[in-house]
Protein backbone atom coordinates (compact mmCIF):
# COMPACT_ATOMS: atom_id res chain seq x y z
CA UNK A 1 0.00 0.00 0.00
CA UNK A 2 1.20 3.28 -0.73
CA UNK A 3 2.20 5.83 2.33
CA UNK A 4 -0.60 8.32 0.86
CA UNK A 5 -3.41 6.20 0.62
CA UNK A 6 -5.38 7.40 3.72
CA UNK A 7 -6.57 5.14 6.25
CA UNK A 8 -10.15 3.82 5.94
CA UNK A 9 -11.72 2.81 9.64
CA UNK A 10 -14.13 -0.40 8.48
CA UNK A 11 -17.68 0.55 9.30
CA UNK A 12 -18.32 -1.67 12.25
CA UNK A 13 -21.64 -2.39 11.28
CA UNK A 14 -20.43 -3.78 7.92
CA UNK A 15 -18.17 -6.04 9.75
CA UNK A 16 -20.11 -7.49 12.44
CA UNK A 17 -22.31 -8.67 8.97
CA UNK A 18 -18.90 -10.03 7.52
CA UNK A 19 -17.76 -11.74 10.54
CA UNK A 20 -19.90 -12.45 13.80
CA UNK A 21 -21.67 -16.09 13.63
CA UNK A 22 -25.44 -16.17 12.13
CA UNK A 23 -27.22 -16.67 15.63
CA UNK A 24 -25.16 -13.67 17.14
CA UNK A 25 -27.11 -10.57 18.00
CA UNK A 26 -25.74 -8.14 15.75
CA UNK A 27 -26.07 -4.35 16.05
CA UNK A 28 -28.58 -3.76 12.46
CA UNK A 29 -30.88 -6.42 14.59
CA UNK A 30 -31.68 -4.52 17.44
CA UNK A 31 -34.76 -3.19 18.76
CA UNK A 32 -32.39 0.14 20.10
CA UNK A 33 -33.17 2.47 22.86
CA UNK A 34 -36.31 3.71 24.74
CA UNK A 35 -35.46 7.12 23.90
CA UNK A 36 -33.68 7.24 20.10
CA UNK A 37 -30.62 8.79 19.75
CA UNK A 38 -28.75 9.28 16.56
CA UNK A 39 -26.04 6.90 16.02
CA UNK A 40 -22.07 7.62 16.82
CA UNK A 41 -19.37 8.33 13.88
CA UNK A 42 -17.43 5.51 15.62
CA UNK A 43 -18.84 3.39 18.54
CA UNK A 44 -21.60 0.43 17.73
CA UNK A 45 -24.47 0.83 19.99
CA UNK A 46 -23.63 -1.77 22.16
CA UNK A 47 -20.08 -0.36 22.53
CA UNK A 48 -22.17 2.79 23.95
CA UNK A 49 -24.03 0.52 26.00
CA UNK A 50 -20.70 -0.97 27.74
CA UNK A 51 -19.01 2.82 28.14
CA UNK A 52 -22.46 4.29 29.84
CA UNK A 53 -22.39 1.61 32.51
CA UNK A 54 -18.48 2.16 32.95
CA UNK A 55 -19.09 5.50 33.52
CA UNK A 56 -22.23 5.22 35.87
CA UNK A 57 -22.33 6.48 39.46
CA UNK A 58 -23.82 2.42 40.33
CA UNK A 59 -20.57 0.96 38.46
CA UNK A 60 -17.95 2.87 40.50
CA UNK A 61 -20.04 1.87 43.77
CA UNK A 62 -19.20 -1.50 43.42
CA UNK A 63 -15.88 -0.96 44.49
CA UNK A 64 -17.08 -0.62 48.43
CA UNK A 65 -19.65 -3.26 47.97
CA UNK A 66 -19.86 -6.90 49.65
CA UNK A 67 -19.70 -9.80 47.20
CA UNK A 68 -19.08 -12.69 49.53
CA UNK A 69 -16.46 -11.19 52.45
CA UNK A 70 -16.84 -7.61 53.93
CA UNK A 71 -15.31 -5.01 52.02
CA UNK A 72 -12.95 -3.87 55.42
CA UNK A 73 -11.45 -7.72 56.13
CA UNK A 74 -8.41 -7.43 53.72
CA UNK A 75 -7.85 -5.03 50.60
CA UNK A 76 -6.77 -8.39 48.29
CA UNK A 77 -10.02 -10.22 48.14
CA UNK A 78 -12.80 -9.47 45.79
CA UNK A 79 -15.67 -6.86 45.85
CA UNK A 80 -18.68 -6.70 43.65
CA UNK A 81 -16.17 -4.81 40.97
CA UNK A 82 -13.31 -6.90 40.81
CA UNK A 83 -15.76 -10.06 40.59
CA UNK A 84 -17.84 -8.00 37.39
CA UNK A 85 -14.23 -7.37 35.66
CA UNK A 86 -13.69 -10.73 36.17
CA UNK A 87 -17.01 -11.91 34.58
CA UNK A 88 -16.75 -9.49 31.80
CA UNK A 89 -13.06 -11.18 30.89
CA UNK A 90 -14.28 -15.02 31.02
CA UNK A 91 -17.40 -13.18 29.02
CA UNK A 92 -15.14 -11.96 26.13
CA UNK A 93 -13.03 -14.73 25.89
CA UNK A 94 -16.29 -17.14 25.66
CA UNK A 95 -18.25 -14.69 22.87
CA UNK A 96 -15.06 -14.38 20.77
CA UNK A 97 -14.58 -17.86 20.03
CA UNK A 98 -18.09 -18.56 19.62
CA UNK A 99 -18.78 -15.33 17.46
CA UNK A 100 -21.05 -13.53 19.11
CA UNK A 101 -21.04 -10.05 19.77
CA UNK A 102 -18.35 -9.16 22.48
CA UNK A 103 -19.78 -5.43 22.69
CA UNK A 104 -22.88 -6.94 23.88
CA UNK A 105 -21.73 -9.29 25.54
CA UNK A 106 -19.74 -7.06 27.73
CA UNK A 107 -22.44 -4.42 28.40
CA UNK A 108 -24.28 -7.62 29.79
CA UNK A 109 -21.56 -8.96 32.19
CA UNK A 110 -20.72 -5.56 33.41
CA UNK A 111 -24.53 -4.15 34.47
CA UNK A 112 -24.97 -7.76 35.87
CA UNK A 113 -24.32 -6.64 39.82
CA UNK A 114 -25.00 -3.20 39.27
CA UNK A 115 -28.44 -3.40 41.85
CA UNK A 116 -26.51 -5.22 44.33
CA UNK A 117 -27.32 -3.44 47.24
CA UNK A 118 -24.39 -2.70 50.32
CA UNK A 119 -23.34 -6.07 52.28
CA UNK A 120 -24.21 -8.75 49.84
CA UNK A 121 -27.19 -11.35 49.69
CA UNK A 122 -27.60 -10.44 53.47
CA UNK A 123 -28.65 -6.68 52.56
CA UNK A 124 -30.76 -8.17 49.42
CA UNK A 125 -32.85 -10.21 52.12
CA UNK A 126 -32.96 -7.48 54.19
CA UNK A 127 -33.95 -4.95 51.83
CA UNK A 128 -36.63 -7.34 50.31
CA UNK A 129 -38.04 -8.11 53.79
CA UNK A 130 -38.28 -4.24 54.33
CA UNK A 131 -40.33 -4.31 51.20
CA UNK A 132 -41.96 -6.91 51.19
CA UNK A 133 -45.66 -5.12 51.54
CA UNK A 134 -44.31 -2.77 48.69
CA UNK A 135 -43.25 -4.86 45.66
CA UNK A 136 -40.44 -6.22 47.26
CA UNK A 137 -36.94 -5.78 46.37
CA UNK A 138 -34.46 -7.75 43.87
CA UNK A 139 -31.40 -6.81 42.87
CA UNK A 140 -31.49 -7.34 38.93
CA UNK A 141 -34.57 -5.38 39.21
CA UNK A 142 -33.29 -2.61 40.91
CA UNK A 143 -30.41 -2.84 38.21
CA UNK A 144 -33.24 -2.00 35.82
CA UNK A 145 -34.22 0.77 38.09
CA UNK A 146 -30.97 2.09 38.44
CA UNK A 147 -30.04 2.23 34.62
CA UNK A 148 -33.90 3.46 33.30
CA UNK A 149 -34.58 5.80 36.02
CA UNK A 150 -32.06 7.03 38.70
CA UNK A 151 -28.73 7.42 36.64
CA UNK A 152 -28.91 11.60 36.09
CA UNK A 153 -25.90 11.70 34.04
CA UNK A 154 -27.56 12.70 30.71
CA UNK A 155 -29.96 15.87 30.08
CA UNK A 156 -31.89 14.34 27.00
CA UNK A 157 -33.45 11.50 28.75
CA UNK A 158 -33.60 9.81 32.58
CA UNK A 159 -31.25 6.66 33.41
CA UNK A 160 -28.66 5.39 30.62
CA UNK A 161 -31.24 4.86 28.11
CA UNK A 162 -29.45 1.31 27.09
CA UNK A 163 -30.02 -0.95 24.36
CA UNK A 164 -33.24 -2.75 24.71
CA UNK A 165 -31.27 -5.99 24.40
CA UNK A 166 -28.99 -5.25 27.32
CA UNK A 167 -32.08 -4.26 29.24
CA UNK A 168 -33.56 -7.63 28.52
CA UNK A 169 -30.72 -9.10 29.66
CA UNK A 170 -31.32 -7.79 33.46
CA UNK A 171 -35.23 -8.49 33.30
CA UNK A 172 -34.50 -12.18 32.56
CA UNK A 173 -31.02 -12.65 34.77
CA UNK A 174 -33.80 -11.92 37.35
CA UNK A 175 -35.96 -14.58 39.49
CA UNK A 176 -39.27 -12.09 39.12
CA UNK A 177 -39.12 -12.51 35.71
CA UNK A 178 -42.98 -11.88 35.56
CA UNK A 179 -42.90 -8.30 38.08
CA UNK A 180 -44.04 -5.39 35.90
CA UNK A 181 -40.54 -3.66 35.81
CA UNK A 182 -39.26 -6.46 33.51
CA UNK A 183 -42.80 -6.56 31.69
CA UNK A 184 -41.55 -3.91 29.28
CA UNK A 185 -37.93 -6.36 28.23
CA UNK A 186 -39.13 -9.72 28.54
CA UNK A 187 -39.18 -11.26 24.69
CA UNK A 188 -42.59 -11.91 22.87
CA UNK A 189 -43.79 -15.08 24.16
CA UNK A 190 -43.78 -17.90 21.41
CA UNK A 191 -46.56 -20.74 20.71
CA UNK A 192 -45.60 -23.79 22.49
CA UNK A 193 -47.40 -27.49 22.13
CA UNK A 194 -50.85 -26.99 23.92
CA UNK A 195 -51.04 -28.53 27.67
CA UNK A 196 -54.49 -27.80 27.72
CA UNK A 197 -56.71 -28.17 24.72
CA UNK A 198 -55.73 -24.67 24.17
CA UNK A 199 -52.67 -22.77 22.40
CA UNK A 200 -49.45 -23.01 24.80
CA UNK A 201 -47.19 -20.29 25.82
CA UNK A 202 -43.35 -19.95 26.54
CA UNK A 203 -41.06 -17.44 27.30
CA UNK A 204 -38.29 -17.03 25.01
CA UNK A 205 -34.43 -17.01 25.43
CA UNK A 206 -32.33 -14.15 25.46
CA UNK A 207 -29.71 -13.76 23.00
CA UNK A 208 -26.38 -16.28 23.24
CA UNK A 209 -24.33 -13.41 24.41
CA UNK A 210 -26.47 -13.24 27.97
CA UNK A 211 -26.77 -16.31 28.28
CA UNK A 212 -23.03 -15.90 27.89
CA UNK A 213 -22.42 -13.59 30.67
CA UNK A 214 -24.90 -15.45 33.01
CA UNK A 215 -22.76 -18.54 32.62
CA UNK A 216 -19.25 -16.90 33.53
CA UNK A 217 -20.77 -15.42 36.25
CA UNK A 218 -21.77 -18.54 37.46
CA UNK A 219 -17.85 -20.20 36.87
CA UNK A 220 -16.27 -17.11 38.02
CA UNK A 221 -17.74 -16.48 41.22
CA UNK A 222 -17.34 -20.38 42.52
CA UNK A 223 -13.88 -20.50 41.72
CA UNK A 224 -13.20 -17.32 43.20
CA UNK A 225 -15.06 -18.04 46.26
CA UNK A 226 -13.04 -20.60 47.23
CA UNK A 227 -9.61 -18.60 46.31
CA UNK A 228 -10.78 -15.47 48.52
CA UNK A 229 -12.04 -18.83 51.41
CA UNK A 230 -8.35 -19.56 51.27
CA UNK A 231 -6.87 -16.24 51.15
CA UNK A 232 -8.40 -15.19 54.45
CA UNK A 233 -8.48 -18.26 56.35
CA UNK A 234 -12.23 -19.89 56.20
CA UNK A 235 -11.20 -22.91 54.75
CA UNK A 236 -7.58 -24.41 54.13
CA UNK A 237 -6.24 -26.60 51.21
CA UNK A 238 -6.50 -29.77 53.03
CA UNK A 239 -10.37 -29.03 53.79
CA UNK A 240 -10.43 -28.50 50.23
CA UNK A 241 -9.34 -32.20 49.35
CA UNK A 242 -13.00 -33.66 49.94
CA UNK A 243 -14.25 -31.19 46.83
CA UNK A 244 -13.43 -33.69 43.75
CA UNK A 245 -13.51 -30.60 41.21
CA UNK A 246 -10.50 -29.02 43.31
CA UNK A 247 -8.61 -32.52 43.78
CA UNK A 248 -8.88 -33.26 40.31
CA UNK A 249 -7.44 -29.28 39.10
CA UNK A 250 -4.35 -30.08 42.10
CA UNK A 251 -3.61 -33.22 40.91
CA UNK A 252 -3.29 -31.38 37.34
CA UNK A 253 -1.41 -28.82 38.75
CA UNK A 254 1.27 -31.07 40.57
CA UNK A 255 1.60 -33.03 36.92
CA UNK A 256 2.29 -29.80 35.08
CA UNK A 257 4.51 -27.84 37.48
CA UNK A 258 5.85 -30.75 40.27
CA UNK A 259 6.26 -28.85 43.79
CA UNK A 260 5.29 -25.49 44.32
CA UNK A 261 5.22 -23.24 47.05
CA UNK A 262 1.80 -22.67 48.85
CA UNK A 263 1.49 -18.38 47.04
CA UNK A 264 1.91 -20.10 43.71
CA UNK A 265 0.10 -23.49 44.56
CA UNK A 266 -3.35 -21.81 45.16
CA UNK A 267 -3.73 -19.44 42.26
CA UNK A 268 -2.64 -22.38 40.11
CA UNK A 269 -5.90 -24.48 40.86
CA UNK A 270 -7.97 -21.44 40.57
CA UNK A 271 -6.56 -20.54 37.07
CA UNK A 272 -7.24 -24.38 36.31
CA UNK A 273 -10.74 -24.50 37.69
CA UNK A 274 -11.94 -21.44 35.56
CA UNK A 275 -9.76 -22.90 32.34
CA UNK A 276 -11.36 -26.01 33.02
CA UNK A 277 -14.89 -24.65 33.19
CA UNK A 278 -14.06 -22.26 30.12
CA UNK A 279 -13.06 -25.03 27.68
CA UNK A 280 -15.83 -27.34 27.95
CA UNK A 281 -18.62 -24.27 28.40
CA UNK A 282 -17.45 -23.99 24.75
CA UNK A 283 -17.00 -27.26 23.93
CA UNK A 284 -20.72 -28.06 25.31
CA UNK A 285 -22.18 -24.65 23.72
CA UNK A 286 -21.29 -25.33 20.08
CA UNK A 287 -21.76 -28.96 20.06
CA UNK A 288 -25.36 -27.88 21.25
CA UNK A 289 -25.80 -24.82 18.35
CA UNK A 290 -24.56 -27.37 15.78
CA UNK A 291 -26.44 -30.23 17.36
CA UNK A 292 -29.90 -28.44 17.33
CA UNK A 293 -28.93 -26.61 13.53
CA UNK A 294 -28.97 -23.08 15.63
CA UNK A 295 -29.06 -20.78 12.68
CA UNK A 296 -30.36 -17.63 13.43
CA UNK A 297 -30.91 -15.40 16.65
CA UNK A 298 -34.60 -16.07 16.19
CA UNK A 299 -33.60 -19.99 16.99
CA UNK A 300 -32.02 -19.46 19.60
CA UNK A 301 -35.22 -17.28 21.13
CA UNK A 302 -37.41 -20.35 20.48
CA UNK A 303 -35.32 -22.76 22.00
CA UNK A 304 -36.86 -24.28 25.10
CA UNK A 305 -34.34 -24.03 27.50
CA UNK A 306 -30.31 -21.95 27.45
CA UNK A 307 -27.86 -23.08 24.72
CA UNK A 308 -25.21 -22.06 26.64
CA UNK A 309 -24.30 -24.34 29.75
CA UNK A 310 -21.54 -27.14 30.92
CA UNK A 311 -21.94 -30.51 30.33
CA UNK A 312 -23.04 -33.57 32.82
CA UNK A 313 -19.35 -34.17 34.30
CA UNK A 314 -18.84 -30.36 35.12
CA UNK A 315 -22.54 -29.72 35.95
CA UNK A 316 -22.00 -32.60 38.75
CA UNK A 317 -18.55 -31.20 39.46
CA UNK A 318 -19.80 -27.93 40.03
CA UNK A 319 -22.67 -28.72 42.23
CA UNK A 320 -20.52 -30.47 44.50
CA UNK A 321 -18.33 -27.61 44.99
CA UNK A 322 -21.40 -25.25 45.83
CA UNK A 323 -22.63 -27.42 48.01
CA UNK A 324 -19.39 -27.21 49.77
CA UNK A 325 -19.31 -23.61 49.69
CA UNK A 326 -22.68 -23.16 51.21
CA UNK A 327 -21.63 -25.33 54.12
CA UNK A 328 -17.89 -24.43 54.83
CA UNK A 329 -17.82 -20.66 53.39
CA UNK A 330 -21.31 -19.01 53.43
CA UNK A 331 -22.76 -20.22 56.80
CA UNK A 332 -18.93 -20.09 58.30
CA UNK A 333 -19.43 -17.59 61.24
CA UNK A 334 -16.95 -15.18 60.86
CA UNK A 335 -19.24 -14.74 57.34
CA UNK A 336 -22.27 -14.79 59.08
CA UNK A 337 -21.22 -12.48 61.70
CA UNK A 338 -20.88 -9.98 58.77
CA UNK A 339 -23.95 -10.80 56.85
CA UNK A 340 -25.70 -10.42 60.03
CA UNK A 341 -23.94 -6.81 61.37
CA UNK A 342 -24.79 -5.75 57.13
CA UNK A 343 -28.51 -6.94 57.74
CA UNK A 344 -28.99 -5.23 60.93
CA UNK A 345 -27.77 -1.90 59.43
CA UNK A 346 -29.68 -2.18 56.57
CA UNK A 347 -32.96 -2.71 58.14
CA UNK A 348 -32.73 -0.13 60.60
CA UNK A 349 -31.10 2.53 58.21
CA UNK A 350 -34.55 1.78 56.00
CA UNK A 351 -36.97 1.68 59.32
CA UNK A 352 -35.30 5.14 60.18
CA UNK A 353 -35.55 6.98 57.05
CA UNK A 354 -39.49 5.56 56.40
CA UNK A 355 -40.32 6.94 59.99
CA UNK A 356 -38.10 10.28 59.37
CA UNK A 357 -38.15 10.89 55.23
CA UNK A 358 -37.39 14.40 55.95
CA UNK A 359 -33.66 13.22 57.04
CA UNK A 360 -32.92 11.82 53.52
CA UNK A 361 -30.50 13.78 50.84
CA UNK A 362 -32.52 15.99 48.44
CA UNK A 363 -32.39 14.38 45.65
CA UNK A 364 -34.38 11.97 46.70
CA UNK A 365 -37.04 13.46 49.18
CA UNK A 366 -38.31 15.43 46.31
CA UNK A 367 -39.07 11.85 44.72
CA UNK A 368 -41.54 10.81 47.41
CA UNK A 369 -44.77 12.26 46.11
CA UNK A 370 -43.93 10.47 42.95
CA UNK A 371 -42.39 7.03 43.85
CA UNK A 372 -43.64 6.34 47.54
CA UNK A 373 -41.78 6.98 50.86
CA UNK A 374 -40.62 2.86 51.09
CA UNK A 375 -39.47 2.95 46.88
CA UNK A 376 -37.44 5.81 47.30
CA UNK A 377 -36.19 4.93 51.23
CA UNK A 378 -35.35 1.10 49.00
CA UNK A 379 -33.42 3.35 46.44
CA UNK A 380 -31.62 5.27 48.91
CA UNK A 381 -30.30 2.21 50.91
CA UNK A 382 -29.64 -0.02 48.44
CA UNK A 383 -27.34 2.41 46.26
CA UNK A 384 -25.07 2.95 49.52
CA UNK A 385 -21.82 1.29 49.48
CA UNK A 386 -20.80 -1.02 52.37
CA UNK A 387 -18.57 1.43 54.01
CA UNK A 388 -21.00 4.85 53.34
CA UNK A 389 -23.92 2.64 55.09
CA UNK A 390 -21.94 2.12 57.94
CA UNK A 391 -21.42 5.79 58.15
CA UNK A 392 -24.95 6.70 57.55
CA UNK A 393 -25.61 4.11 60.61
CA UNK A 394 -22.91 5.85 62.68
CA UNK A 395 -24.51 9.75 61.77
CA UNK A 396 -27.86 8.70 62.74
CA UNK A 397 -27.29 6.12 65.92
CA UNK A 398 -24.45 7.65 67.55
CA UNK A 399 -25.00 10.10 69.90
CA UNK A 400 -20.73 11.50 68.89
CA UNK A 401 -20.81 11.23 65.04
CA UNK A 402 -20.52 14.08 62.89
CA UNK A 403 -23.69 14.76 60.74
Amino acid sequence: MSDDVPYEPPDWLDWEDRSLAPYAMKTRRSRGRRHPEPPHPYRTLYQRDRDRIVHSTAFRRLMHKTQVLAAQTNDHHRTRLTHTLEVAQIARTVARRLGLNEDLTEAVALSHDLGHPPFGHAGEEALDQCMREHGGFEHNLHALRIVTLLEYRYPDFPGLNLSWETLEAMALHSRRRDAPEAADYTPLTLPSAPSDGGEGRVRGQPPLEAQVADAADSLAYDAHDVDDALSVGLVTVEDMQEVEFWRRASEQAQQRHGPMAPEQFQPTVVRLLIAWQVGDLLEQTGRRIRQERIRSVEDVRAFPEPLVGPGPEVRRLKMELEEFLNRRVYRHYRVLRMAEKGSRIVRMLFEEFRRAPQLLPPRYAHRIDGAGPERVVCDYVAGMTDRYAQDEYLRLFHPSAAV
